[in-house]
Formats: C-alpha cells, sequence, structure tokens
C-alpha cells in the first residue's frame, strides 16, 4: 500500500503485512503509522497526506472552545492506538482550516469523517465513545 508520510510527505510503499509494524519513512526515517493523531491545519498538507494514503482516513473537525470535541479527543486518540496500522487518524481544527472546513461543508462540530483515496465515504457529528468509533469505522 502507498503511505505518504505525515512529516515529510514523501510518498513509501508499505506491504500491507507491514502495516501494523511500525513502518518508517524511507526518507526521513520518522514513523508512517505511529498510532497516534496527526494534527493538520493547512490544506496543501492535509491532500498530500490523505489523497496519498491507501488506507482509509478518520478525520476529526474539531475546535479548542467545543466541549464536546475536548471530551471527544482521548477517545479519538484511544480509538487510533486500537486501529494502528489500520486507519490513518487526523485532527482539523476548524478555526485554524476554515478552507478545510468549507471544503467539508462542516456545520457542527465535532464531525467525523471516514475518507478513502480523498473521497468521502461516511461522517457523523457529535461525541462518540472510543468504542462507538471503532464499530462505525466497519
Amino acid at each position: 500500500m502507498l503511505i505518504t508520510c505525515p512529516h515529510c510527505h514523501t510518498k513509501n510503499r508499505v506491504p500491507d503485512e507491514r502495516a501494523t509494524q511500525d513502518p518508517v519513512c524511507g526518507h526521513c526515517g520518522q514513523a508512517l503509522l505511529s498510532g497516534e493523531v496527526l494534527s493538520l491545519t493547512n490544506a496543501a498538507d492535509f491532500d498530500k497526506v490523505v489523497a496519498g494514503s491507501e488506507l482509509p482516513v478518520l478525520v476529526d473537525f474539531w475546535a479548542p472552545w467545543c466541549g464536546p470535541c475536548r471530551m471527544m479527543a482521548p477517545q479519538f486518540e484511544q480509538a487510533a492506538r486500537q486501529l494502528k496500522g489500520q486507519v490513518l487518524f487526523i485532527k482539523v481544527n476548524s478555526d485554524e482550516a476554515q478552507a478545510l472546513s468549507q471544503r467539508y461543508a462542516i456545520r457542527s462540530i465535532p464531525t467525523l469523517i471516514q475518507l478513502r483515496g480523498g473521497q468521502e465515504l461516511q461522517r457523523v457529528s457529535g461525541a462518540l465513545q472510543a468504542g462507538q468509533i471503532i464499530q462505525w469505522l466497519r
């Protein structure tokens, strides 16, 4: 599968069976799929990472002033750790990335959008528990 490094944006080919074995970028040496949530605020970086990934991508549109967003943040991180190597988890601050929020017509937060190949598959708004996020992705 093809995975774009979230650090240097180099495209890396990773065999499917190695996706859960902590692959690193061949260019910068940083972890490709660390099980951590990536924060992206730049639309160009977002496009490089999302469009360049053959893994499913789950994007959390949130804002720091949003109480439900802050309550869901640890649950989102827990789901990212549990689905390490299977799904790429990204957070987008809707206040800082207004162009991305407009592109995806974000009307309420938190909103989760599942993407594959840059195309939206499904979305849900409202705070979810880690188990609910995982179940929703399946």
